[in-house]
């Protein structure tokens, strides 16, 4: 069951890009206003997922934080992409720039399509009475649900297909082997800097995170500048390196919003929906390498 469009209650409130304030904290105070019989409708001029408290307090990072950034127009964006002809997709850099793979890129103009993405969650009975409650629950658990949602969207690619999933890329190499994970990392790492890159991210699953942890490995990676973003959004047995922040670029048209929607949970009970718009560009897919068998 849903509320009549017409019971519709929409507020843009005094920090709409969230400089001084959370997202909670905006949804809980206009939650308080209108009829509490109505839908609440509550658009932020930001990203919502980046509103998240703790990535503030604690080093972990999703795969949106190993890309660059870029404000854009709420707008599909073009951008310059570089693809490697299929036929060197192998070739090995020889000690003199026309040997390298990177002299036969092409550039071409390419345009990234933007889509929305979002989550939501059922609102516990007796919650909306509490606002500070309200905007913890929705800074805390909703946006931490949000984050998921937007890992499995980067790796995987977004249902609209506007959004390339980079474990899919078709440009991206492969490399399968067996052997200890420092060794296999060693190697996939170079295998990204052989198109001209740097390998500056690593996305691996929890798993695999805390083996590096256990081994002393982690702290190695960090020395050399390789952030690791740990998620299960992707198998145990894959870890995708890439040069991240020059391959990829995040690109974010400053729309979110929470929404709560009255009897839309199944069991009748209230929705809280957060939802947000992005896009990818994927300037140098062949920047990318998925190592398989690492588990």
């Amino acid at each position: 069951m849903t509320s009549s469009p017409l019971k519709q209650t929409r507020q843009l409130l005094a920090d709409p890009a969230m400089t001084e304030s959370t997202p909670g904290s905006e949804f809980a105070q206009a939650a308080t206003l209108g009829n509490p019989s109505d839908d609440v409708t509550v658009t932020y001029r930001a990203y919502l997922p980046t509103a998240f408290p703790l990535f503030a307090e604690r080093p972990r990072f999703t795969v949106r934080q190993l890309m660059k950034m870029a404000t854009i127009r709420d707008d599909d964006a073009p951008y310059v992409r570089e693809p490697q002809p299929s036929q060197q997709r192998d070739q090995r850099s020889g000690v003199t720039f026309a040997t390298t793979p990177e002299s036969a890129f092409q550039p071409l103009l390419d345009e990234a399509r933007l889509t929305d993405i979002g989550v939501s969650v059922s609102v516990p009975p007796g919650l909306l009475e509490h606002p500070r409650l309200l905007a913890a629950f929705i800074d805390y658990r909703l946006l931490v649900r949000f984050g998921t949602t937007e890992n499995e969207v980067l790796l995987h690619g977004s249902a609209d297909g506007a959004v390339p999933g980079l474990l899919t890329l078709p440009e991206a190499r492969r490399l399968s082997a067996e052997g200890a994970p420092a060794d296999l990392l060693t190697k996939a790492a170079a295998l990204v800097e052989e198109t001209g890159g740097s390998c500056d991210g690593i996305v691996a699953h929890n798993a695999v995170y805390w083996q590096a942890v256990e081994s002393g490995l982690l702290g190695r990676l960090a020395e050399a500048g390789v952030r690791i973003a740990r998620t299960r959004m992707i198998p145990e047995h894959q870890v995708l390196l890439g040069d991240f922040r020059a391959a990829t670029t995040f690109l974010d048209p400053g729309v979110g919003h929470l929404r709560l929607r009255r009897g839309a949970a199944e069991d009748g009970g209230d929705l809280l929906e957060a939802g947000s718009r992005m896009g990818l560009a994927v300037h140098l897919p062949q920047h990318f390498v998925l190592l398989e068998g690492a588990a």
